[in-house]
Formats: C-alpha cells, structure tokens, sequence
C-alpha cells in the first residue's frame, strides 16, 4: 500500500483516508480506499466487537455491496412473513425462495472490519475523535485534515470520511440537517428451542397503534430480536407499544438478555454530504429508507461510495478539485439513495395516514406481495416500484396532491387568523385613541 507524499509527509505521517467508525459504513469506506491502493486508517472508539441496536436484516441491496469473498454469518433465512395489524387480522405469506437473511451485528460487523483490514487498512480502537480542522495550526497545509483525538493526538489525512453513527461528531463539522428522527426499542429474548422452532425462517411485521410505527420479530437460533419503532416525541407510547407486543406474543416470560433503545435519523433534502475533504455516509450522513429506517443496505452502499470518492479526494491537489470531487460523491448518493428515500417519505407519509391499507394490500394483493419480495431480495427497489407500477405511482401522485392541497389550507387558514389578529388589534387601537380624545 504505498502513496505519493511530500517530504513533510516522511517527517509526520500523513494518511492517504482516515476513516472514523468501524460499523458498516466506515468499513465500507475503508475498504473500497484500501482496495484502491491507499494508506487508509479505520477508527474506533469501541473495542470490537461490539452490540449494535439492530434487527440485522439482511436484504438484496446490502448482500450485493459486501466485498468479493464475504460470508454472510446468517442466523436464520426467511421464506415467510407474518403480517399484523396492531395485533390483529393476522395473515402469513411464504415464498419458495429466500427473502432475505438475519445476522448478529457483532459477527457481521466484525467480519467485515476484517475485510477492510485484509485489503490493507489498518485498524485502531478505543480511540475516540473529538473534532476535525481544515483550518489553523494543526493543519500544515491545504490538503491536509486534522483529526483531533481525545487526549489530544492528531491524526493527519488527505481526506476524511465520517461514519460515525447518527449522532455523528464528523455529521456536526459537515452541518448534516436532519427531517425526521425516530425512537427504535429492542430486546434480544432467549427462548426455549420449541418456541425457537416455532419462528425458524419466519419473521412479523406488525403495523402499530402510533402513527409510522411497527413492530418486528426476528428469529436468531434460540433468540428472538422483537423491537418496534416510530417517530421520537412519542418515547412512553412507544414503550408501551413494546411492551404489549411482547406481552402479546407470549413472549413476556422470557427475561431479555438485552434491552437497548437507538434514534433512527433521515437527512432533510438539502443537507450536506461534505465540506471540504471531509465526506460523510451512512448513518452519520442521515442516510436510511425513511418509511421502513432500513439503515444496513444504505449504509454498505454510501459507505462503498465514501472511500471510492475519497481516494479521488486524496488526490486532489487544490481546494477547486477536491471541492469537484465531493459533489460528485454527492450526486452519486441522491441519483442512487436519495431516490429511494424520496419515494420512502411519501410512503411512510402515507403509511401513517392508513396503515390499513398497506396490510390489505400485502396479505390480498399479488402483485404488493411481489413488489415486497422483490425489494427484499434485491431485484427491485422503491425508486423502481414506482416507476414500473402505473398503481404505485398513481397513489403517490394522489397523496402529494393532498399533500399540497393540505399545506394550502393551512397556509390559507394562517393568513387568515394573521388578518383577523391585526384587525382586532387596529380596533383596539382605535377605541384607545378614541377613548382618550373623549376624555380630553
């Protein structure tokens, strides 16, 4: 793994890409640069491996984007799923052919760490970043980035990439702007082998009591992952919500080997994926399915797309073309993902009005049912289910005129108790004025 530095460079090493966590994003990234031949150095402030707040589903997008040579640590496979409405009118549909595969974090992670480590990126843990500088004195010059470790060490790179999670300090320094933000709750319950049974190759999707919400069961060998998730704010309800599901389940006698909560975070439209040579992906970037919060596929993807424009960036020799570098990546990301999650918010806005209807549609009807089996397997995608379903398409349209028709009357109601506010403060006005000329 070699690189072309300046003599300043043998005096103080300087990394070709520093890479700041070691989830799948960050080792995404530190691969792809580490493949390209670049110096390349993965940080993480966990000793690994380490639990991750999960469902650990596996899709068609996520399999597709692991390095050549990867094996997946399935758990469990799924043929079938279970489909519930807040408890009730309960259908389960299967499939002759895998729908997607269910792994532990703490393996799957790990092994591709492993991976990036193998293609030649070097690894240091327990290592946690304070900040990153373009500017001042711990940047010796214009293509170098500072990254500022607790304790005070700085490590120095040609470029950055921040997979930091989602409260991301690297997401921080870039100015990452956020649209919607949710509370997921987990619990990994141990159970007995004939419960374990019971859910081998099946999962439940269960559409909850809040608006947005959901529930799931993974089946994991002799642990079931059960979580639900929706939008923060509703922290006690959705508490609850978990709760009653698993009391629901039969599942309450189980004591959990592991309870943990997480927020889910979706980047707003415009927010940014870089600044300077510093770029962002993943989680720490807001990058997620907005309707499902499906994190795993987004974050294997932008994480692959980070280290390849990274490297570009690296070898950027001014601010101009660095800057031509990182909007590249930038247009990458939405031309892809940015997609997908433009069709996920109209979903999910949608879904909250009447999840109803969704349940209907994938325990009745055909072709909702292949639509799902094929975005799970990976042969399809949101962003192509609309565009090759005349009905999908035809939905969301009516639900963005809605939308729009909505947000006109509100603006129009506003206007209106704006106009009728100051009316009643000119007549205040004048019976003061008039009230004082009378006694004059």
């Amino acid at each position: 793994m070699s690189s072309e530095n300046s003599s300043a460079d043998d005096v103080r090493q300087v990394w070709d890409v520093v890479v700041v966590g070691a989830g799948p994003a960050g080792a995404s990234a530190a691969y792809a640069a580490a493949v390209a031949g670049r110096r390349v150095l993965l940080l993480e402030k966990a000793e690994l491996p380490r639990y991750k707040t999960c469902g650990g589903g596996i899709i068609g997008p996520s399999r597709d984007s692991l390095p050549p040579g990867f094996d997946l640590p399935f758990r469990d496979r799924v043929y079938a799923v279970t489909f519930s409405n807040n408890g009730r009118f309960t259908r389960t549909r299967r499939s002759r052919k895998m729908l997607f595969g269910l792994i532990n974090r703490p393996e799957f992670d790990q092994q591709l760490v492993e991976h990036a480590q193998k293609a030649g990126a070097e690894l240091r843990t327990g290592v946690t970043v304070q900040r990153v500088e373009q500017h001042g004195s711990a940047v010796p010059d214009r293509r170098t980035v500072a990254v500022v470790l607790q304790g005070g060490e700085t490590v120095l790179a040609r470029a950055v990439v921040g997979a930091d999670g989602s409260a991301s300090r690297i997401g921080a320094h870039v100015g990452v702007k956020l649209d919607q933000v949710d509370l997921g709750l987990e619990a990994e319950i141990p159970v007995p082998e004939t419960v374990a049974e019971d859910w081998q190759g099946r999962v439940l999707i269960d559409w909850g009591p809040i608006p947005g919400s959901y529930g799931w069961v993974f089946p994991k060998g002799d642990t079931l992952t059960v979580g639900v998730i929706s939008a923060r704010g509703e922290g006690a309800a959705t508490k609850r919500y978990l709760e009653e599901f698993i009391g629901r389940l039969g599942l309450a006698g189980f004591e959990p080997a592991i309870s943990s909560g997480h927020l889910t975070r979706c980047r707003a439209d415009d927010s940014p994926l870089s600044r300077g040579r510093v770029l962002v992906c993943g989680d720490a970037a807001g990058l997620l399915e907005p309707w499902t919060r499906e994190g795993i596929s987004f974050a294997l993807r932008s994480g692959r797309l980070a280290g390849e424009w990274a490297v570009r960036i690296a070898e950027a020799n001014d601010a101009v073309d660095a800057r031509r570098q990182a909007l590249n990546y930038a247009f990458a990301v939405k031309a892809g993902l940015g997609v997908e999650m433009s069709v996920g918010k109209r979903m999910l806005a949608l879904f909250e009005k009447r999840p109803g209807i969704f349940h209907a549609a994938l325990t009745g009807f055909r072709p909702a049912w292949r639509a799902f089996t094929d975005i799970t397997r990976g042969s399809s995608s949101l962003g192509e289910l609309v565009r090759s379903h005349p009905m999908a398409q035809r939905g969301l349209n009516a639900l963005d005129r809605r939308q729009a028709e909505a947000e006109r009357r509100e603006a129009e109601a506003a206007a209106a108790a704006e106009r009728q506010e100051a009316e009643a403060e000119r007549r205040e006005a004048d019976a003061e004025s008039g009230g004082g000329r009378g006694e004059g």
